[in-house]
């Protein structure tokens, strides 16, 4: 099976609605857990990554990938 694409500020759709009633959440943090925040309400959760690959549905909005590589060219 292949692996989901994501990078981090992606705005992502999961399988399931929060409890605020909104199902787009932003990718804030990556590593073998992912966090990320909801655009309603704000609230965080912090999810393996596995499971954050099951439960995502697709990806609503990519993050400018010309504003990550100004900011490592310039941690360079």
């Amino acid at each position: 099976m292949e692996r989901k694409q994501f990078a981090l500020g992606d705005i992502v759709q999961m399988k399931k609605p929060h409890p605020c009633g909104t199902n787009a959440w932003r990718v804030i943090r990556m590593g073998m857990d992912i966090r990320i925040k909801c655009t309603g309400c704000e609230h965080s959760v912090l999810i393996p990554r596995l499971e954050f690959e099951r439960k995502m549905k697709k990806i609503l909005v990519k993050a400018d990938a010309g504003d990550a590589a100004d900011g490592q060219e310039k941690q360079s």
